[in-house]
């Protein structure tokens, strides 16, 4: 091959590589920050806080420094009757999302209503804040946003606690970080494909369902089905309890692990679990000894468990 050929290979080469280059590193951070978040994008950051994976503040994934999602259907100032709403709860020193520190991923329509009408720039961190998403117009189009009620409604963080009964809160931030410390996506994952999945699983996640989401927990194998709108699928809590507990009590041929240890050492009324007294009346159960399976203990309020099943609860 003639050394004029051989240039002109190496500069094809170089402009192909390029270009490749371009499309796949530069390009698509373009789009993202395009790309304006949906209701279910502002959700998802607002629910599970900063960094629902590893942390410094948390290196054994605790759930430690996790918002709390609280259904309120009082004005905690007023106390006067409201439509139940999600409100997103940060205590005093709990970190906020990257949609508070970071709003420009949130796209320019909602976080021109987030800064303007939603005045996010009030909230600070240490103080602690309430956040609700709320609904507002933008040239013209309606979009989600960001509403801190701590300005906007004088609803403070520690208001909002004191009002609301345990059953009311829901510990979604906490819960993501159990489904990626347990290892969840190995085996499910969260994202319907645009096949037959719709039939079984639901609709796919749009772009903008992921702004400001870290990690994503995408998932790339499925061992189990997909999670993404399980909640909406099967919302009953004894029915996860038993299948978290020991999943052939529901599916006999289940080959996921059992989760019991994630009930901890006392049930909801602060006796102790005896799991091997448990595991022995199981056995007897299968070995046909025993008409009727072992009780799935409650869990405790705080226990991991109930992190974990308010997370799978909340993906509809």
């Amino acid at each position: 091959m003639a050394f004029r050929e051989y240039k002109i290979g190496t500069r094809m080469f170089g402009i192909a590589l390029g270009g490749s280059m371009l499309i796949t590193l530069y390009m698509p951070s373009l789009t993202i920050y395009s790309v304006g978040v949906t209701e279910t994008g502002l959700v998802k950051g607002l629910s599970y806080g900063h960094n629902s994976g590893f942390s410094y503040a948390d290196p054994w994934l605790q759930g430690k420094g996790k918002p709390l999602t609280i259904t309120i259907k009082k004005d905690p100032v007023s106390g006067a009757d409201i439509d139940p709403v999600s409100a997103y709860v940060y205590a005093a020193g709990t970190p906020f999302p990257s949609a508070i520190r970071n709003p420009n991923i949130l796209g320019a329509a909602v976080q021109a209503l987030s800064a303007e009408e939603g005045r996010v720039g009030d909230a600070v961190e240490s103080e602690g804040a309430v956040f609700l998403v709320s609904r507002g117009d933008y040239e013209g189009e309606t979009f989600s946003y960001i509403e801190n009620v701590s300005a906007t409604r004088n609803w403070s963080a520690e208001s909002v606690l004191t009002a609301a009964t345990d059953s009311d809160k829901h510990h979604v931030g906490s819960g993501k970080t159990m489904f990626v410390r347990e290892g969840c996506w190995w085996c499910h994952t969260l994202l319907p494909e645009q096949t037959q999945d719709w039939q079984y699983f639901g609709l796919p996640p749009r772009l903008g369902d992921f702004n400001g989401e870290a990690p994503t927990a995408f998932g790339s194998d499925r061992k189990g089905p997909d999670l993404l709108h399980v909640g909406s699928r099967n919302s009953s809590k004894e029915w996860m309890m038993m299948h978290f507990f020991n999943p052939r009590l529901v599916q006999p041929h289940s080959i996921m692990p059992r989760f019991d240890y994630l009930w901890g050492k006392v049930d909801v009324d602060g006796n102790d679990i005896d799991y091997d007294q448990w595991r022995a009346d199981y056995n007897d159960y299968v070995d046909g000894e025993s008409f009727y399976p072992p009780i799935v203990p409650d869990y405790a309020p705080n226990s991991e468990i109930r992190y974990l099943m308010d997370f799978i609860l909340s993906l509809k």
